[in-house]
């Protein structure tokens, strides 16, 4: 009888970067969401800090409303991030192959991780646009709010009133900011990991992993802010009085706030955004590092 192990099934080989990129999205989701939370208030004109807005939340509502469209974030990264972490893994492994075992120059790995930013995100607009609509309810008058009792009802809801076309609502800055969020994140988390093994780091160590995601993370979050802040708003802007949106578009939306409140506003709430998005960062690569091994040792 042989004792050579057996190769895990093609099967699972193919599926495993997509179930493992969703699952550490979820589970870095579960522990940043009440940050997502304090983000978004912020962004749409809540006054004060981080925390005394986080505070005050906690006070007038509950604390359960720090998790407010956790349902939908959840959703969010079963889809956005199954699809770019998975789609990046691909396109690395064959620019590894193209680069014949050479290592893979930054400017293919930014684009690598454009291309897969961009795709997940269109995958994960519906969702990711329920998320905003769902946090941001609570900070509408009260006669104007809508009162979504989940994600499911939200997006029965956003297809009644806005149609299929509605989930789609601020697709096009959602994919330029994850097309800059992914080019920053995945391209210096290899490049960073890289320098550190060079450095005297144990490949595949704590200190290169650790390292590699959190100087990933400032990378992610000072390319996406701005992107982030347009999406933002395009999202929860509602009809004026005469029926026109405020903004035609997310260039127009970026122009006006440009023009009207001056290129710093595309920067309110960075504290609380790196806050946010570097723990993200961190916490979704040390688990796609980490869920392998896992697996490993049960033979998958």
């Amino acid at each position: 009888m042989s004792d050579q192990k057996k190769s895990p099934p093609a099967a699972w080989l193919a599926v495993k970067p997509y179930l493992n990129g969703g699952l550490s999205g979820m589970g870095s989701t579960c522990i940043i969401q009440p940050i997502d939370m304090v983000k978004v208030r912020i962004q749409l004109g809540e006054t004060g800090g981080p925390l005394a807005v986080g505070m005050k939340l906690a006070k007038t509502e509950g604390v359960g409303a720090l998790y407010k469209g956790l349902s939908a974030g959840l959703l969010r990264q079963a889809t956005y991030t199954t699809a770019r972490l998975g789609l990046f893994n691909n396109i690395s492994a064959f620019l590894v192959d193209y680069n014949k075992g050479k290592p893979t120059p930054l400017w293919q790995k930014a684009a690598a991780g454009l291309c897969a930013g961009g795709i997940g995100a269109l995958v994960g607009t519906p969702a990711d646009l329920t998320l905003i609509r769902m946090q941001a309810d609570s900070m509408a008058p009260v006669a104007e709010r809508r009162n979504y009792k989940g994600v499911g009802d939200a997006f029965v809801r956003i297809v009644k009133e806005d149609g299929v076309a509605g989930l789609f609502r601020g697709a096009v800055p959602t994919v330029v900011r994850a097309m800059a969020l992914n080019m920053g994140m995945l391209a210096s988390n290899d490049q960073a990991k890289e320098m550190l093994v060079d450095a005297g780091c144990t490949k595949g160590g704590t200190a290169a992993t650790m390292g590699g995601a959190f100087i990933a993370g400032f990378f992610a979050s000072a390319c996406s802010l701005p992107f982030d802040f347009v999406k933002t708003r395009m999202q929860k802007m509602k009809p004026n009085a005469d029926g026109t949106m405020p903004y035609k578009s997310a260039l127009d939306c970026a122009a006006k706030t440009l023009a009207q409140e001056g290129p710093m506003k595309f920067y309110t709430g960075f504290p609380t955004y790196i806050l946010r998005i570097g723990p993200h960062v961190v916490f979704t690569l040390m688990f796609v590092d980490l869920l392998p091994k896992l697996q490993k040792n049960v033979g998958l």
